[in-house]
């Protein structure tokens, strides 16, 4: 089951990066989410796939009696996955706002702050 959720993130990882290398904005956001989704199943995988019981402790006990799920990989997922949907949501309000402002969602076009790249004619640099 290892090998092929392993198989798995790494579909995910190169489609992400592959999105991630477009031009348009919003091809990039898609590739981002791919690429954190991927991430979140490694940790997910690395923290060992296992059909145990929940990791609660019987009252008067103090260690489990049978083997428990590990419940640090969960929550870790679990809290990763609420900062990527705020980071989705914030980078995607960014993209409309950008996409009102200058018309496109190619970066290379939406080059407003940056130089020109050839000085105009008839003046002189110093």
């Amino acid at each position: 089951m290892e090998t092929a959720l392993a198989m798995v993130v790494g579909i995910l990882i190169a489609t992400g990066v592959y999105l991630m290398l477009a031009r348009n904005l919003l091809r990039y956001l898609f590739g981002l989410i791919l690429l954190s989704n991927a991430a979140n199943l490694a940790i997910f995988t690395a923290g060992r796939l296992t059909r145990a019981s929940p990791p609660l402790i019987p009252e008067g006990l103090q260690a489990p009696e049978v083997a428990v799920a590990n419940p640090l990989p969960q929550a870790l997922i679990l809290t990763a996955i609420v900062i990527g949907f705020g980071l989705l949501a914030f980078a995607l309000a960014l993209i409309v706002r950008a996409y009102r402002q200058l018309g496109t969602l190619d970066a290379d076009t939406m080059r407003v702050a940056e130089p020109e790249t050839k000085p105009k004619r008839g003046r002189k640099r110093s």
